[in-house]
């Protein structure tokens, strides 16, 4: 769980208190203190020990009417309140005392002198070392302290650092960012022919598919200085000191060329001038001062900027054009062999069974980014030490696929009978509606065991290799297999359940992509009715038609939906049979393979 940081406070809030605390102090604790080594007495006292020659200094305070004065050794100090006495000045007289206005000491003055000076300043040198080791621990060092200075990291080679070897599943990336290592290494075979390398590349692609890592690698990789910063930390509060830090980091690059300079998400600075009132103009001067630095190079400086983004929509034109960031390098979701080389990346980390098959595991992860894959391997090994072994199997590893996919297994969820029988109905109609269709992903497992993203069960289909293109019948036959679910509860039990919320959601999902965005409609033909924005965040979608024309698409979406479900329950009706011989095998076993499934509908 994340720390929760508090606001930090001024620095003169602290000092504030310590003057509040010295004020009080003095007027307060001082006084009281001298105070305390007086001795009350009353004016009978105070004229016995004149008329006896006691007395030794006197001295008389008519505006706080009273009377202060000490024995003949002046070891003790008395007070006393003053009494119209006409006589007091001979009466002092005659006693002797000393009382030429003189000030007795209330208190002794080196103590007086410690407490009032000495101390304060004691505690103000104490709490102000105090408050800044503290600023320093919490900002990271003493450059916190010097405004619109550059904190980047720099980054050297080590033979522990991460090389484009640990990187898989990328060539493409990797064989773009290996010609910039080489150049930075030899840069005179490039001059021979006149060739000047990219000022800038841009990693662009989804969460999780290694863009960072592919950085770290070229650091890894180069014996040059590397320069990282993360985006955000150029945006300050005070307008200026973002340019500042901008200038700082390439005076920097320029004084330790040949240098690479990594900026990650860089769309927290980069992001669109449009001109909006009420704009961060410090974002916008840090994007000026940026895109003037990257003009500032001359050819074959030997700097490289590297910058990566999930949002390259969202970028500047002025950043993105030739000449600034001249390279745009794609780093997708890994396909099958990707997967593969990925997975065994990572297992090197773990002690893994020789019989592992990496390639049936890549099969089932489909769609996986890297980090999802990490994570597949490390969630396989936590399952192998929660079973009490030392190896992980290919066991772990498919049962941490479902974890990843479908959360951990809910042990403590007990499903009634009658809630079993339609999960199995409706997981069995999914399985079956897919088998009698042509172009399907063959079923590889179906299980029953709620999970903790809370599905109560789950059909899976693995494809047998890529599939880069799909046919509106593969589309079709997708939707009518996510409706099967629902067809066999209606077949079966002649009521619908909450079960199938997630399957209209996909199907109305696909089916509306159909219409609007892949032009498989023949009344709207080759016309795109939805723009998709952030493509690599979700691929939120917008309408770019007409509200009449909005009505039509939701028309046809239901129309094909309606057409799909009917196909569905038709399949189901026509295999009844062994949709309740399937059923009742699942109902008992909660768990079955895919080599199950299809032993019994072919029996």
């Amino acid at each position: 769980m994340d720390e929760v940081k508090h606001p930090k406070k001024p620095f003169i809030y602290y000092y504030g208190i310590v003057l509040v605390i010295l004020l009080l102090f003095n007027f307060l604790a001082m006084p009281w203190l001298a105070q305390r080594q007086v001795q009350k007495v009353d004016y009978g006292t105070f004229l016995d020990m004149a008329e006896k020659q006691e007395l030794g200094r006197v001295e008389v305070q008519q505006s706080e009417n009273q009377i202060l004065f000490t024995n003949k050794d002046n070891t003790v100090i008395y007070k006393t309140g003053m009494m119209p006495d006409p006589d007091l000045t001979q009466t002092l007289k005659d006693s002797g005392a000393e009382f030429e206005g003189e000030i007795i000491e209330q208190a002794n003055p080196i103590l007086s002198f410690l407490l009032t000076w000495v101390l304060p300043m004691v505690i103000f040198v104490v709490i102000g070392q105090y408050m800044y080791k503290r600023m320093m621990k919490n900002a990271g060092g003493p450059n916190t302290m010097m405004f619109g200075k550059s904190n980047a990291k720099v980054y050297v080679k080590s033979s522990e650092g991460i090389k484009f070897s640990d990187v898989a599943g990328e060539d493409e990336a990797k064989e773009n960012l290996s010609e910039i290592v080489d150049y930075l290494h030899n840069p005179s075979k490039y001059r021979e022919i006149g060739a000047s390398m990219p000022k800038g590349i841009l990693l662009v692609g989804p969460p999780g598919t290694g863009k960072t890592m592919l950085a770290k690698a070229v650091a890894g990789e180069s014996n040059v200085p590397f320069f990282s910063m993360s985006g955000s930390e150029f945006v300050e509060m005070f307008v200026g000191l973002g340019a500042s830090k901008v200038r700082d980091l390439f005076k920097q690059a320029k004084e330790k060329a040949p240098c690479i300079v990594f900026i990650d998400e860089i769309d927290a600075i980069g992001q669109k001038r449009d001109g909006r009132l009420g704009g961060n103009d410090e974002r916008e001067q840090t994007l000026n001062q940026l895109l003037t630095e990257m003009d500032g190079f001359e050819e074959n400086i030997g700097v490289v900027i590297l910058a990566a983004t999930n949002r390259p929509e969202s970028l500047d034109p002025a950043l993105t054009r030739p000449g600034r960031f001249d390279r745009r390098v794609p780093v997708e979701l890994p396909d099958l062999k990707g997967r593969e080389e990925i997975l065994k990346v990572h297992a090197k980390k773990v002690r893994m069974d020789n019989n592992v098959d990496f390639s049936r595991v890549a099969r089932m992860a489909s769609g996986a980014s890297g980090a999802e894959l990490a994570n597949i391997i490390n969630e396989a090994a936590l399952h192998a030490v929660r079973d009490g072994r030392h190896l992980v199997t290919q066991s772990d590893l498919e049962e941490s696929i479902e974890v990843v996919i479908a959360g951990y297994q809910k042990k403590n969820a007990i499903l009634t009978d009658a809630e079993k029988k339609i999960v199995a109905y409706h997981e069995i109609g999914h399985a079956l509606v897919a088998a009698k269709q042509t172009n399907s992903a063959p079923v590889q497992k179906i299980t029953i065991v709620p999970r903790t993203s809370g599905a109560l069960g789950y059909t899976m289909q693995v494809d047998e290799g890529n599939h880069y293109l799909m046919s509106q019948e593969e589309l079709e036959n997708k939707i009518a297999t996510l409706t099967g679910g629902r067809a066999a509860e209606e077949l079966v039990f002649h009521s619908a359940s909450t079960g199938a919320s997630n399957d209209i959601e996909q199907a109305t999902k696909l089916a509306r992509a159909m219409i609007t965005r892949y032009g498989m409609s023949k009344d709207f033909d080759m016309v795109a009715l939805e723009t998709v924005q952030n493509q690599y965040l979700g691929g939120d979608t917008t309408p770019a038609c007409s509200t009449e024309t909005q009505t039509e698409i939701d028309k046809q979406v239901i129309a094909l939906i309606r057409r799909q479900h009917e196909k569905a329950a038709k399949i189901l009706e026509e295999n009844r049979d062994k949709l309740d011989e399937l059923a009742k095998y699942l109902y008992e076993k909660e768990t079955i393979t895919g080599e199950e499934f299809m032993s019994i509908l072919n029996a």
